[in-house]
């Protein structure tokens, strides 16, 4: 089984698109939405359908922090709306469906298939949003995930960088630097912890879109970036009237 692994998409439609077709041509198996599908960009509708197409066909589909923030943009505020990410999730709010916000709200914090933890955040708190972006909190993630659930593998977003952690012999957990392209040898005689990048909103000083594949049978990992149209993406956010530095960021990758 080859798993397209996507997250923290960010109404991004281009960015997502193409990420999509990168995979379609690495003959993907199974696509796989780690949450954080909405907020910060043009196209929630579009992104929403997209993700519900991919459930339909059989992927799986995770709910994260975003789609959490959605549903409490139901009465325009001023008083909760001094954020970005608070002005995003209002006026994505105001461009769902009551369907859609509903089928957003329904889906599961995470999901393990055999060995395989798929979750937005931390999989030892998942509502808790914590980012999994150092060693201790990656420990904490994975001991729950292999104690808990008898996961080797943990495959998780929020973070919007790409990251590999691994249980080393003397039960350390180390890091590996990934190269975007390179397959990763991920053998089961270890336990693995990821996070898959963000397809729609990068931050790492590079506008490529990101998401990850893994390949089941050669127990392989393959960070990937996918170049786009952000300066589009970017456009359209300026269009639908949400905040500059969201454009901005598209721009720089930051």
């Amino acid at each position: 089984m080859r798993y397209a692994l996507f997250s923290d998409i960010h109404s991004n439609l281009l960015a997502f698109e193409a990420c999509l077709k990168h995979a379609h041509a690495q003959s993907i198996d199974r696509k796989i939405v780690l949450g954080d599908m909405v907020g910060y960009g043009a196209n929630p509708k579009e992104v929403v359908e997209l993700c519900q197409s991919i459930q339909a066909e059989g992927g799986i589909v995770l709910r994260g922090n975003h789609e959490a923030l959605v549903q409490t943009q139901s009465v325009k505020q001023p008083a909760v709306l001094r954020t970005k990410g608070a002005m995003g999730a209002q006026w994505t709010h105001d461009q769902l469906t009551p369907a859609q916000r509903f089928w957003l709200e329904i889906q599961p914090l995470s999901v393990i298939v055999e060995d395989l933890l798929f979750v937005h955040a931390s999989a030892d708190d998942p509502e808790a949003w914590k980012y999994v972006d150092n060693e201790s909190t990656a420990r904490l993630s994975l001991d729950h995930a292999s104690k808990q659930l008898g996961a080797k593998y943990v495959f998780g977003g929020h973070v919007h960088f790409q990251s590999l952690f691994y249980r080393g012999t003397r039960r350390d957990l180390m890091q590996f630097e990934p190269t975007p392209g390179i397959p990763i040898p991920v053998p089961r005689h270890r336990e693995w912890i990821a996070t898959v990048g963000s397809v729609g909103q990068p931050r790492d000083g590079s506008p490529k879109a990101m998401y990850c594949m893994f390949d089941d049978a050669k127990t392989t990992l393959t960070f990937h970036r996918v170049e786009y149209d952000h300066f589009e993406a970017a456009k359209r956010i300026r269009q639908a009237g949400l905040p500059e530095s969201l454009a901005n960021r598209l721009e720089s990758g930051l």
